[in-house]
Parts: C-alpha cells; structure tokens; sequence
C-alpha cells in the first residue's frame, strides 16, 4: 500500500506517516513545498536512525498520487489543499483528520464549519472522492513514538462503504488500535468536536487521553454490526 499525506509536515501528519512507515507502508509526506516535505522526512529518519522507515517528501500533488490519501492541513487549509490536487483524488478513499479547534487562553472550543465539519468541507471541494473521517483523537507524540504502543479507538464517519473498508483495513495495520464504523459523514461534526474535550483533559491532568468505546462486543475486530 501506498500512502500519500497531505499536509504530512505537521506533527499529527507525519506522526502517522512515521508510525504507518514502521509498519512497512510506503508513505510519501507531501506540503506545498517538496523541499519541506523532504527536510521533514530527513528529520524523521534522522530521530530513528537504523529503522527502515519507508518515507520519501514531495509536494502535495505528488503525495496525491497515492493509492490512499490523508488530509493532515490545518482544518482552515484542508479543503483548499485538496481542491488543488483534485484530479488526483478522484474515485480515491481520501481520510481528513483535521480538526477545527481554537485555544482560548488554556481551554480549546470546537469550530463549527459552514458544512458542520472540516470533513465534510473536503467532501464538498473534491466530490469526485470518497471521503472519510477518522484519527481525529490519536495524540500526536503517542502515535509518533514507534518505540511504543497507542491504545485507541478510531471513529471511522463516511457516506461511502469503499471508503469505510479502507480506512478499517489502514487502521487495524496499527497493532493497538480498534477502528468502528460511526455512521455518516455528517457524525464527524460531534466526534471533531469532541476532540477539543480530550484536549482539555489532557491540559487539566497532564496527560495524553485516548478514546475507548464499550459495550460493541468487537473487542479488535474493526466488524461492523449488523443492522437491526
């Protein structure tokens, strides 16, 4: 599989791109600018010297050449940046994991978007794609630090089940995380904005919070339940 990142010079971009690179995916981090895209892969294979990261840099058109591709801009970018590569999005699963926050002060308040959710607002710049919301409460430095595991579900919100399946499939290559499937796109405006909860707790406690769903009898299966 090959994994092109946009935005993938951010810290929750390219703490995936390195954790899926461990794994033995090809990931290709784009920006706006190869040459930053190609600092940010030296620097990543610099802080893991003798791991077979297979990472390369390149600017976004290239990263959405992929065969899948992740949104990793910052929310207010994440639209804009995939209506610029949008002919190489067409017909791809294309997975937005931003989120629109805003930090007042020591407290974060979720953003509401004029479409009710960053994911959504790519769905509609890049219609020819089928877009999925998911990874939205991984926390960076955990998902980044390959010498360790990350314990989370993944709330995976899409109108297409191509889109759907292949987000469960990359997620469940990540040992430790249970991905689920959380119904239409419009649910990923409640779960990106409960991001900002999780934010909060993790600056009231000290701590790097992770989100567990009980009570779907799928303990690691990424199954989902059949419909009543």
């Amino acid at each position: 599989m090959h994994v092109g990142i946009l935005g993938g010079t951010g810290p929750a971009g390219g703490a995936l791109a390195v954790r899926l690179a461990s794994l033995g995916v090809d990931v290709t981090i784009g920006s706006r600018s190869k040459d930053r895209a190609a600092d940010i892969c030296a620097e990543h294979l610099a802080t893991w010297p003798g791991r077979e990261l297979r990472l390369s840099g390149g600017d976004n058109e290239t990263a959405a050449a992929a065969d899948l591709v992740v949104v990793a801009t910052p929310w207010d970018a994440a639209a804009p940046t995939a209506a610029s590569v949008a002919a190489g999005l067409d017909g791809k699963v294309v997975i937005c994991m931003a989120n629109a926050l805003v930090r007042i002060g020591k407290v974060f308040e979720p953003l509401i978007p004029p479409r009710g959710s960053v994911a959504s607002e790519v769905q509609a710049a890049v219609p020819g794609a089928l877009v999925a919301a998911a990874y939205q409460h991984l926390p960076a430095r955990e998902l980044g630090n390959i010498d360790g595991p990350i314990e989370s579900d993944v709330l995976i919100c899409s109108d297409h089940p191509e889109a759907v399946k292949a987000t469960t499939a990359l997620t469940l290559r990540i040992p430790g995380l249970r991905p689920l499937d959380a119904g239409p796109l419009a649910s990923a405006m409640a779960i990106e904005a409960f991001t900002a909860v999780l934010l909060n707790l993790n600056v009231r406690y000290k701590a790097h919070t992770t989100l567990r769903i009980t009570g779907t009898g799928m303990p690691g299966s990424g199954v989902t339940p059949a419909a009543p």
